[in-house]
């Protein structure tokens, strides 16, 4: 979380990043953290639990501090090796989709060049 919150920081300071996109981090971020909470009180209770798509789908849109947070607090979906794997390959990609989209659209100037004017 430390170094996504440095990367952030960084991207903020060299483009112009809308703040929506923090305000959507944070929303997803308690959404995800929500519904691990309420998935782990039905593992409890032996209620219906909420699918591992759908704990993998928050997470990638934009809900994964969340879902960090969640594991580590409510010692949730923190043991189980498989659902881990998954869970930091879509990590991996919403990172990689926030560095890409940081470049390729809040600075499209970025790797264009600017051809000479020719009198």
């Amino acid at each position: 979380l430390a170094l996504f919150a440095l990367l952030y920081l960084a991207a903020s300071l060299l483009w112009p990043i809308p703040p929506l996109l923090a305000a959507v981090y944070g929303v997803m971020s308690i959404t995800c953290f929500a519904a691990y909470a309420i998935d782990k009180r039905a593992a409890r209770t032996q209620a219906w639990r909420t699918p591992e798509k759908t704990s993998w789908l928050l997470g990638l849109l934009c809900g994964w501090p969340g879902a960090v947070l969640a594991q580590q607090w409510l010692r949730h979906k923190s043991g189980k090796r498989s659902f881990r794997v998954l869970f930091w390959i879509t990590v991996a990609l919403n990172i990689g989709a926030f560095v890409y989209f940081s470049v390729h659209y809040a600075a499209p100037d970025i790797g264009t060049e600017v051809a000479p004017i020719e009198l």
